[in-house]
């Protein structure tokens, strides 16, 4: 029996005091805040039959899952389509760092590529991907995969007809967000969007937005 639902939620916020770009740099886990927005977004839920709990790879999701197999008695399970896209910033402080290095303004020609990373079609096809096989191996109720912000809204934008490409700063994928997806004739569409670290949010250092 396949899920109800499927819930893309985003990992909480990230100890992150230099200000990098961290992408797929290992070491970077959540700060006190994080935690606090992970416990959230898992309370929000707490009355829903959700049956299987999924992640990427990456220690902040891992940690954001944390609350929820803890709440749901889940083991977690780590899905690879679910990570982070592959940048070539990483490791930089992108407001300090673009302005007087050159070498790396060439990448900033096409944004809506973008070519510094990941293809945006490659992204909403892998995530896409996980979610219909998390929804199709679910013994019914509810799934939820913790995900990153472009991951998460690349399937947003795929599953309402949008165009992928888009300015990153218009992005609707909070910190500790949670996108719901149902399946209806034969797709997947968007039935739900909440912000249970809402709170939180004001006062977060670390937005994560790439």
């Amino acid at each position: 029996m396949p899920a109800d639902l499927v819930h893309l939620v985003r990992h909480g916020e990230v100890h992150n005091p230099d200000g990098v770009l961290y992408g797929r740099i290992p070491g970077y886990h959540l700060s006190e805040r994080g935690h606090r927005m992970a416990e959230l977004a898992a309370a929000s839920l707490a009355d829903h039959p959700v049956t299987a709990i999924i992640a990427s790879p990456l220690q902040r999701t891992r940690e954001s899952a944390e609350p929820w197999t803890r709440r749901f008695g889940l083991p977690l399970r780590i899905d690879e389509r679910l990570i982070e896209p592959v940048n070539r910033f990483e490791g930089l402080n992108l407001r300090r760092a673009l302005p007087r290095s050159p070498q790396h303004w060439p990448y900033l020609l096409n944004p809506w590529r973008p070519a510094w990373g990941e293809p945006f079609a490659s992204i909403a096809a892998r995530v896409l991907a996980a979610v219909a096989q998390a929804h199709a191996e679910a013994p019914g109720g509810e799934v939820v995969l913790v995900s990153h912000q472009l991951p998460i809204w690349m399937v947003a934008r795929s599953v309402a007809g949008a165009r992928l490409a888009h300015d990153p700063r218009r992005r609707r994928c909070s910190l500790s967000s949670i996108t719901t997806l149902a399946h209806r004739d034969g797709r997947f569409v968007e039935v739900g969007y909440q912000e249970p670290a809402a709170e939180l949010l004001a006062e977060s250092v670390d937005q994560g937005a790439v």
